[in-house]
């Protein structure tokens, strides 16, 4: 199998349900059950109040596009994908920003705007591992 990304190698715990959730197509947030809010990276501790009284939502899928970047060249060997790639940092309607990729959209400056609504799929690398990433809100432009 030609993958055009590198494998993650889920290792610690607190981030099981994130990866179980993405490899069913579902995007897992962590949520502080103390002072409700959402927060992404996992972690055992909620970053705002410090309880470790944490639960996993579904999220909703949708956000808005908060940042990109267009790159023309791939650093990284280990990434095959073919440039350009649009790197995003999506806010999620539950709060959390998360880095991705924004997909299924031309990789032009013209087409894509900051505060443009979102929807997460998910791209299967194995059968273990998918990735969500994002494209406009609607399928593809």
């Amino acid at each position: 199998m030609d993958l055009q990304r590198p494998v993650p190698q889920p290792i610690t715990p607190e981030a099981k349900p994130y990866w179980e959730g993405a490899r069913e197509g579902k995007l897992m947030l962590p949520k502080c059950q103390a002072c409700g809010k959402a927060f992404f990276y996992p972690r055992v501790m909620c970053p705002f109040c410090s309880s470790r009284d944490i639960a996993w939502i579904q999220a909703s899928g949708r956000g808005t596009l908060y940042s990109f970047e267009i790159a023309h060249q791939i650093l990284n060997k280990a990434f095959k994908v073919k440039p350009p790639v649009i790197l995003a940092m999506v806010e999620l309607e539950e709060g959390p920003r998360l880095m991705t990729n924004l997909v299924n959209v031309a990789p032009d400056p013209k087409a894509i705007t900051c505060d443009m609504p979102v929807e997460v799929v998910f791209e299967k690398l194995t059968d273990e591992i998918s990735l969500p990433m994002f494209q406009p809100a609607g399928g593809a432009r």
